[in-house]
C-alpha cells in the first residue's frame, strides 16, 4: 500500500514514520527544499523520543521517502493525507489557506481514484470545501476521477507520539463511502491487531470528535486550577483535593493537576477555534470561554506570587528559570507558559536565566537573548534571587536543595507544577509557593 502525507510538522512526520514502521510505503511532502533534504539526510526538524531512530530505520529500509515533488509523489497513491498547518488568524478561527491549497493542487495531479485524507485538526465543515476544491479543479482539467474525503484526526500527544500512534486508544475516521472506509480499515489494520478500536463516523462528526477531545482536557486543566486558586483563598490543599476527587471512576486521575496554565499547539488553538465555529452559528459556548479565561489569567499566578513575596519592584533582580517548553519531552515553546512569565518579568525589570534541557535552541528562536541560557539547572541559580519552577522536566525532581542553597541569594522556590514536597522544602529552610497549597515557610 502507498501513501502520501502532505506536511512534514508535528503530526504529518509522526503519522509518515509510524506507518512506514508498519510496511506502508509512505512519500512525505513538503514545499521546504532544505527541510525536505535535511530529512533525507535524517536531520531531524522536531524533538519526540524515539522519532529519529525510527525515521533512520525506515529510510535504509526503503519504507520512508521525502520530497517537496507532490505531482511524484501522488503516482500510484491510494491515500493522501493533508497533514500542514492550520494556524489560528486573529479572530481564533483556524486559517484553511494551506488545507485548500493543498487540496486544488491534489485536484490538478490525480489520475486515479484516491482518498483524499484530512489529518490536519480543522473545523468543522472542512472537508466539504476540501471536496468542492478538488473537484474545482478536476472540472477545470475536464476530467473525471472518482475521489473521496475522509477526516481522520490525531490525538498524538507530544513527547509520547510514537507510542499513541502505534498504540492508540482510538481511531476516527469520518467517510462518506463504503469504498474509503474500506481502504482506511486495510491501512489501519496492523494497529488494530491488539484490539484498538477504529470508530467510523460522518465527516462533521468525526471533526467534532478532536476539538470536543482537546476541550474537554483543556476544561479539566481550567477547572483545576480555578479550584486551586479557591484552596489558596480558604486554606485547602489542591493536592489532597485531586485525590479525593481523582479516586471517583466517573472524574478519573488524568489531566487534573493544578499549574501555571496549559500551552502548546493544540488545546490554546483547539479551544479559540471551536469557540469561534460557535460564534460563526449564532451559538455561545460559555464553558469554554471561562475556560480560555481561566487559563490566560492562570499564566499570570506565579508573577502575583513573586510580587507578593518581593513586592512590585523587581527591578535589578535575577530569576532562575527552570523549564521553556510548555510540558516534558518536547522543544515545543508554542503558547507556553513560560513566556508569559519571561515577559512579565522582564517588564518589571528583572532579569532572567533559564535552562530546559531540549528547548533552549527554540527559546533562542523565538525570544533571542532577552534571557540568558545556562549549561545545567544549577548553573543558571548562581546569584539568582529565587528559583523558579515552570516545566515538570523529571531530572528537577530531586534536586540537591544543599546545593540550591548555597547557589541562591535567598531561600524561596516559586513550583509552578507541584512537583515537590512542601515539607520537604520547609524543613530545608526555604520559603514555598506552589498551586493551590499556600504559603510554606520555614
Amino acid at each position: 500500500m502507498k501513501i502520501s502525507i502532505v506536511g512534514t510538522g508535528y503530526v504529518g512526520l509522526v503519522s509518515g514514520t509510524c506507518f512506514a514502521d508498519v510496511g506502508v510505503n509512505v512519500t512525505c511532502v513538503d514545499i521546504d527544499e532544505k527541510k525536505i533534504e535535511n530529512l533525507k539526510n535524517g536531520v531531524i526538524p522536531i524533538y519526540e523520543p524515539g522519532l529519529e531512530s525510527m525515521v533512520h530505520n525506515n529510510i535504509e529500509k526503503g519504507r520512508l521517502f521525502f520530497t517537496s515533488n507532490l505531482k511524484d509523489s501522488l503516482e500510484q497513491t491510494d491515500v493522501i493525507f493533508i497533514a500542514v498547518g492550520t494556524p489560528p488568524d486573529e479572530d481564533g478561527s483556524a486559517d484553511l489557506k494551506y488545507v485548500l491549497e493543498v487540496a486544488r493542487q491534489i485536484g490538478r495531479y490525480i489520475d486515479h481514484y484516491t482518498v483524499i485524507v484530512t489529518k490536519s485538526t480543522v473545523p468543522i465543515g472542512t472537508a466539504k470545501k476540501v471536496k468542492a476544491a478538488v473537484t474545482d479543479e478536476l472540472e477545470k482539467r475536464g476530467v473525471n476521477i472518482d475521489f473521496d474525503v475522509a477526516s481522520n484526526p490525531e490525538f498524538l500527544k507530544e513527547g509520547n507520539a510514537i507510542q499513541d500512534f502505534l498504540k492508540p486508544d482510538r481511531i476516527v475516521v469520518g467517510t462518506e463511502s463504503e469504498r474509503a472506509e474500506k481502504m482506511m480499515s486495510r491501512l489501519y489494520k496492523p494497529f488494530l491487531l491488539n484490539g484498538h478500536p477504529i470508530i467510523f463516523m460522518d465527516i462533521p462528526s468525526s471533526e467534532m470528535t478532536k476539538y470536543a477531545a482537546n476541550s474537554m482536557l483543556a476544561t479539566k486543566i481550567s477547572f483545576m486550577n480555578d479550584m486551586a486558586n479557591l484552596c489558596e483563598i480558604v486554606g485547602a490543599d489542591i493536592t489532597s483535593v485531586r485525590k479525593g476527587i481523582g479516586s471517583d471512576g466517573r472524574i478519573g486521575n488524568k489531566f487534573i493537576y493544578a499549574g501555571a496554565g496549559y500551552g502548546g499547539s493544540c488545546f490554546p488553538k483547539d479551544v479559540k477555534a471551536v469557540i469561534k465555529t460557535a460564534d460563526d452559528h449564532g451559538y455561545k459556548l460559555r464553558l469554554l470561554q471561562a475556560v480560555e479565561d481561566v487559563n490566560n489569567d492562570q499564566k499570570h499566578v506565579l508573577v502575583a506570587k513573586i510580587k507578593e513575596h518581593f513586592g512590585t519592584n523587581l527591578n535589578g533582580m535575577t530569576f532562575a528559570l527552570w523549564g521553556l517548553s510548555f510540558k516534558p519531552k518536547t522543544d515545543d515553546m508554542r503558547e507556553a507558559p513560560a513566556l508569559v512569565l519571561i515577559e512579565e518579568l522582564n517588564k518589571l525589570g528583572a532579569k532572567v536565566k533559564a535552562y530546559d534541557p531540549v528547548a533552549m535552541e527554540e527559546a533562542q528562536r523565538m525570544i533571542g537573548d532577552t534571557i540568558e541560557y545556562g549549561d545545567d539547572p544549577y548553573d543558571v541559580l548562581i546569584d539568582a534571587d529565587a528559583l523558579v519552577v515552570i516545566t515538570e522536566w523529571p531530572e528537577f525532581r530531586i534536586p540537591n536543595f544543599k546545593v540550591i542553597e548555597k547557589l541562591l541569594k535567598n531561600k524561596v522556590i516559586f513550583d509552578g507544577r507541584n512537583i515537590y514536597d512542601p515539607a520537604e522544602i520547609v524543613e530545608n529552610g526555604f520559603s514555598y509557593y506552589s498551586i493551590g497549597r499556600g504559603v510554606m515557610q520555614p
